[in-house]
């Protein structure tokens, strides 16, 4: 890394020939007409406007395509030097003074608009005068009206009427035969008027020459920097802009040899991951997913940390994305078996891509079709979930989940870590107050599967049915009244007292307790009592508990039987379902 203060002057020359680029990855330009005038405001007091960061080119360990600078008219020239961080400024500064088209921003309402650039001479000498108010913008014919055109309130349509207005056009400031011309022309049409004379000699050493002289800081990445580097570097400069993605920079990669992968990304969303649950995969994790399972099939160590990702080849992603991309909708159908149907009841969206790689390796010859393949893979997937084992560290644990599953399912002995670390707490149901939390939606995924009915139409919360009637989660013990009992909300509002209802059932319950609302829904004729019974029942609810009121007895009761579904899911006991403090938080045991 070597850092040094380079000039606007040569930074701009080495723009315009191409010598310094932009990477494929960065984004277009963005700043707005108010943000260029503030920073041509700052460069001409003088001030700092930040370091730029640049990166040598040339090494094929960072082999990027490149693209100029918007305004820059150069093809076919390869850069010494990719700009990392300043993309904004330079872009700005090189529109606004070096290039002789109008700059292409946008209003703070986001208009696209076109503008020229001038200093106001006089007011650039007005000490009490902001600096900001002495930059002025005119659209592309340099013209600025009112009353919608038809009154002219600036012309600088011509050199003459720029010499009328004391207007100096910008984009000639750093070139410094155009400039010495302007100024002649400028001194000649005021007849070398002494006042002119004497404010144009103050704005050339106050302002014209202190730009012309302005210096960045400059820090410059050697070319030997690997690409894992060069993301992070540009993760934490880049922290007020757009953020870079693994995903950015593998495109970049990958147009090195005409390939679009943003383009292949996008037609590949529309074709495999459309569905409620897939929409939430993004391509960084398909990049990731495709990484683990090539590194899977080379046979050495698997991996998928952001590096290996970046060293992805296109070879390798052409080979395995297809073939990914089905395995990624087989994920998909499993976990609608599992009653999991939209992407925000989905308790881990990083988990989806173990699970995608596992069944992309399981389609060979069919496997991931058995019942005895499938269970195992379940088994493994719940324990992540009421494991709550995909909080953090995920790369090292998509590693070792998929090599030690696909252990697991040629010999017994060998069971994956998930599966033997995983472990749910009893006393987690009472702080399971909402579904954010991956052990939440699991347990209401639970009750789905166990064929729930609602209380009303008595319909299966399958596919079709929770999404025509907007089922939702709702509580069992409604909220008001909870409140007025003044039960703890720590029972009341867990995931003990929640369960999944359709929108027209949640109306009807209202406000009332579980033995009134029950009352009114076969008073009103809509279901008998013993076939509402067996709704209840389709929920783990306690019929008795429930038309009694007794809500103390109802949470003990659905705690056990939640804690007895966890148990089948994961396929090994809750540990200390009879514990002290299980009994101190509910009473009694579990």
């Amino acid at each position: 890394m070597k850092t040094n203060d380079r000039s606007i002057v040569e930074l701009m020359k080495e723009i315009s020939t191409g010598k310094i680029q932009l990477p494929d990855f960065q984004r277009g330009w963005v700043w707005d007409d108010y943000r260029i005038r503030s920073l041509i405001a700052s460069i001409s007091s003088s001030y700092p406007v930040g370091a730029a960061m640049f990166l040598e080119y040339g090494n094929q360990n960072i082999r990027f395509k490149y693209r100029t600078i918007q305004g820059v008219d150069v093809q076919n020239i390869a850069p010494s030097e990719l700009i990392l961080d300043g993309q904004q400024r330079l872009t700005s500064i090189y529109g606004a003074m070096y290039c002789d088209a109008p700059v292409h921003t946008r209003t703070d309402k986001g208009k696209k608009i076109d503008r020229y650039y001038y200093l106001d001479i006089r007011k650039c000498l007005d000490e009490n005068a902001d600096r900001i108010d002495a930059i002025v913008s005119v659209p592309s014919n340099r013209v600025i009206t009112s009353d919608f055109g038809r009154k002219i309130e600036l012309d600088l349509s011509t050199p003459d009427k720029e010499y009328e207005n004391h207007m100096y056009p910008l984009n000639i400031i750093l070139d410094f035969a155009k400039s010495q011309t302007w100024q002649q022309g400028y001194l000649q049409y005021h007849q070398l008027n002494q006042q002119v004379f004497m404010e144009y000699t103050r704005f050339g050493s106050q302002i014209t020459m202190p730009i012309m002289q302005y210096t960045m800081p400059v820090i410059l990445l050697g070319k030997e920097t690997p690409k894992e580097a060069v993301c992070q570097v540009f993760e934490n400069v880049n922290t007020g802009g757009v953020s870079l993605t693994v995903f950015e920079l593998v495109t970049a990669v990958f147009a090195m040899d005409d390939f679009e992968l943003r383009k292949d990304w996008e037609n590949r969303q529309q074709a495999y991951f459309h569905g409620d649950i897939l929409t939430s995969v993004s391509a960084t994790d398909f990049l990731a997913a495709c990484t683990l399972l090539s590194s899977y099939k080379k046979e050495k160590t698997v991996s998928c940390k952001k590096k290996d990702v970046l060293n992805l080849t296109l070879e390798e992603y052409k080979k395995y994305a297809d073939c990914l991309s089905e395995g990624f909708v087989e994920a998909e159908k499993m976990l609608n078996e599992e009653r999991i149907f939209a992407s925000r009841d989905l308790p881990y969206t990083t988990q989806l891509i173990p699970l995608a790689v596992l069944c992309t390796l399981l389609q060979e010859g069919g496997r991931i079709r058995t019942t005895i393949v499938k269970d195992k893979i379940k088994q493994w997937y719940w324990c992540g979930v009421f494991g709550e084992m995909y909080g953090s560290a995920n790369e090292t644990r998509y590693v070792s989940d998929v090599v030690g599953v696909m252990e697991w399912l040629s010999d017994e002995s060998k069971i994956p870590k998930t599966v033997q670390e995983a472990y749910f707490n009893p006393v987690r149901l009472l702080s399971l107050q909402s579904r954010l939390s991956a052990a939440y939606k699991g347990i209401m995924a639970l009750i789905l599967k166990n064929r729930s009915k609602d209380f009303i139409s008595g319909r299966e919360m399958d596919f079709t049915v929770y999404k025509s009637d907007a089922v939702d989660i709702h509580h069992v013990f409604p909220k008001d009244y909870c409140v007025k009992a003044g039960y703890p909300k720590s029972k009341w509002n867990s995931v003990i007292n929640k369960t999944p209802l359709s929108y027209r059932t949640n109306r009807e319950i209202g406000g009332v307790s579980p033995g009134k609302y029950l009352s009114k829904i076969e008073k009103k004729g809509q279901v008998t009592e013993q076939v509402l019974n067996s709704y209840l029942e389709s929920h783990w609810l306690d019929v008795v508990y429930c038309r009694q009121d007794n809500f103390d007895e109802f949470i003990v009761n659905r705690a056990s039987k939640l804690l007895d579904a966890i148990e089948s899911a994961m396929g090994k006991p809750v540990p200390g379902r009879d514990s002290e403090e299980v009994v101190q938080n509910f009473g009694k045991g579990l």
